[in-house]
C-alpha cells in the first residue's frame, strides 16, 4: 500500500521508554539499536527423498536493546537510580520495558514491550576537558523478547 495524506508514519527521533510496573521513566532517547528478532531454522532431510527437506522455525533470538543519548541531569538521574535498584537484586525492578515509537504529532505508532528486562551494562562517553562535545550515556538492556512466542506444555 502506497503512502498517502492519511498514512501515519513513526519517526526514528521520537520514541519513549518506560519501565512498566515502577516508577522509572527512562524518558526520550536519541537512538534505539537491537529491536530485532531472528530464528534459528532447522532442517531435516529423510533419507528417501532426494534433496527434499523439511524445515521449520526453531528457537527465537533477540539481541539486547542498546539505548544511546546525551546525558541530562533529570533524564540520566532517573537511570542511575534504576541501575542501583538493580545492583544487587534482579528483583526489585525486574518486569517489562516499553519502547514507543510517535509521529510527527506525538501520536503513539507502535509500542514494543520487552518481557523480563535486566539491565546489561551501561556507560558514559570519555569526557574531555579540551574538547568541545556532549556527553553522551549508553544504556544496555537484555531482555526474552516482545513477540508473544511462549508455549506452554499442558
Amino acid at each position: 500500500m502506497p503512502l498517502n495524506d492519511t498514512t501515519k508514519i513513526g519517526l526514528a527521533n521520537r520514541f519513549h521508554v518506560v519501565v512498566d510496573q515502577s516508577s522509572y521513566d527512562l524518558g526520550s532517547w536519541q537512538k534505539c539499536e537491537g529491536l530485532d528478532v531472528t530464528w534459528d531454522v532447522p532442517d531435516y532431510r529423510a533419507g528417501d527423498a532426494g534433496n527434499m527437506r523439511f524445515f521449520f522455525p526453531g528457537n527465537t533470538k533477540y539481541k539486547p536493546i542498546k539505548l544511546i543519548r546525551a546525558a541530562t541531569a533529570e533524564d540520566s538521574a532517573k537511570v542511575r537510580d534504576w541501575l542501583n535498584k538493580n545492583a544487587w537484586t534482579q528483583a526489585a525492578t525486574r518486569g517489562g520495558i516499553t519502547i514507543t515509537l510517535f509521529d510527527s504529532f506525538a501520536e503513539p505508532i507502535l509500542t514494543w514491550n520487552l518481557k523480563n528486562t535486566l539491565p546489561k551494562g551501561w556507560s558514559i562517553n570519555a569526557m574531555d576537558a579540551g574538547a568541545s562535545s556532549v556527553a553522551i550515556e549508553t544504556l544496555e538492556i537484555d531482555h526474552e523478547g516482545f513477540l508473544e512466542d511462549e508455549r506452554m506444555l499442558s
